[in-house]
C-alpha cells in the first residue's frame, strides 16, 4: 500500500483588529521586532517554496533584493511561484511566473516531492486558495490597530469554510496575537 503524501501550504498573514490585511507596511510595522524577524525566518525554513499573487511580488521584489541578513538571503534565494496573467519576466531571483489556473497548478505543486509551501498575505489568491482547499494551515498575525480602511480577510462571495483552532497565544513581539488553524474538511 502506498501512502500519498502531500506538501503542506501554510497561508500567513497579518490581519488587523478589523479584518484588514491589504498594505501591512502601513499599520504593522511598529509592531514587529526581533521576535517577529526570528518567527518569520523559522517559517521561512521550513518552507522550500513561496507562492505569490501578483501584488504581493510588486511588494516584496522591490524591498527585499537589496536587503542584508539571514531572512532576505533565504527569502532571495528560495524558489518563488508568482501567479499572474500579466508578469511576464520576473526579475526577482528564482521567480518563477505561473499563468495557468491557479487552483490546478497549486495543486500540482502540492503533489510534487519537496517541503513545505508558504504564502504570505491574503488577497484575491489566498482567498482562492482558500475557497479551493488547498490551504492546510492558516497562520494569523493580529496587530492591535484598527485600519479605517483596505481588503478584508475575508470578502463576499466565497466558498465559506470551518477551520479548526490549532493554538492561540501571545505573538512573538508584545501587542501581537498568534492565531493557527487547520480547514475542517469532510
Amino acid at each position: 500500500m502506498t501512502m500519498r503524501t502531500s506538501r503542506r501550504l501554510v497561508l500567513s498573514a497579518l490581519v488587523s483588529l478589523n479584518g484588514v490585511t491589504s498594505e501591512p507596511l502601513k499599520w504593522a510595522g511598529p509592531y514587529f521586532g526581533e521576535g517577529s524577524a526570528a518567527a518569520s525566518l523559522a517559517a521561512l525554513r521550513d518552507s522550500s517554496a513561496m507562492l505569490m499573487g501578483r501584488r504581493t511580488y510588486d511588494i516584496f521584489s522591490r524591498q527585499w533584493p537589496e536587503v542584508p541578513g539571514e531572512y532576505a538571503a533565504r527569502l532571495n534565494t528560495m524558489p518563488k511561484y508568482v501567479f499572474s496573467s500579466t508578469l511576464r519576466d520576473p526579475e526577482w531571483t528564482n521567480s518563477t511566473v505561473v499563468t495557468d489556473d491557479v487552483v490546478e497548478a497549486v495543486a500540482a505543486l502540492k503533489r510534487e516531492a519537496g517541503g513545505g509551501l508558504v504564502v504570505y498575505g491574503h488577497g484575491q489568491f489566498g482567498q482562492t486558495l482558500c475557497d479551493a482547499e488547498l490551504v492546510d494551515e492558516l497562520t494569523l498575525t493580529v496587530v492591535p490597530v484598527f485600519v479605517p480602511d483596505g481588503d478584508t480577510f475575508y470578502r463576499p462571495g466565497g466558498a465559506g469554510g470551518s477551520w479548526e483552532l490549532i493554538s492561540a497565544g501571545p505573538g512573538a513581539d508584545p501587542g501581537l496575537v498568534s492565531l493557527r488553524y487547520q480547514p475542517v474538511r469532510g
